[in-house]
């Protein structure tokens, strides 16, 4: 299987504009979850109708695995407005258990209650542990149990198959 980073990403880039069209959301914050999610909203930001600088969001304190054996977090900084009553676009770059997506969410409620979250996802991996699902994908994709995905960036921007033990 070979993975088309620059075909997804403007098939993304378009299903936003007119997802964003469709149902009425103008002047939304853009908010990229680190490293992937931040380096594809750099991208998409570009095409969406918004005043709003482009917000980071690291989530690395809200998962639910942060206590387990082992983890050490590199933390990033969170950079984000006030969410009250605002339409947010929440981009990522894997959606796989629903996990990271939902870590997300409760940061965002942290800073106000939006008035919508619109969920922007460049691969769709279709195996979900909670019930979280994507309003804009770039691609859906089944992988093998024992392949990865990696996005490597911001400058190239490219993604790779990998393979784990």
């Amino acid at each position: 299987m070979t993975l088309d980073i620059e075909a997804a990403l403007a098939k993304m880039s378009q299903a936003l504009v007119q997802h964003c069209q469709q149902n009425n959301i103008s002047n939304p914050v853009v908010v990229g979850i680190h490293s992937g999610g931040v380096w594809l909203a750099e991208k998409l930001i570009k095409h969406i109708k918004t005043t709003e600088p482009l917000a980071t969001l690291d989530i690395t304190f809200y998962r639910d695995d942060f206590t387990r054996a082992g983890l050490h977090p590199k933390v990033k900084q969170t950079l984000l407005p006030s969410t009250e009553n605002r339409h947010i676009i929440l981009v990522d770059d894997v959606l796989m258990s629903g996990r990271t997506i939902r870590a997300a969410m409760n940061e965002i409620f942290d800073f106000g209650r939006p008035s919508s979250i619109t969920l922007a996802i460049l691969y769709d991996l279709q195996k979900r542990e909670l019930p979280i699902r994507a309003d804009v994908v770039g691609e859906v994709i089944q992988l093998e149990e024992n392949q990865r995905i990696k996005l490597s960036g911001p400058k190239p921007l490219s993604v790779a198959l990998i393979k784990t033990e």
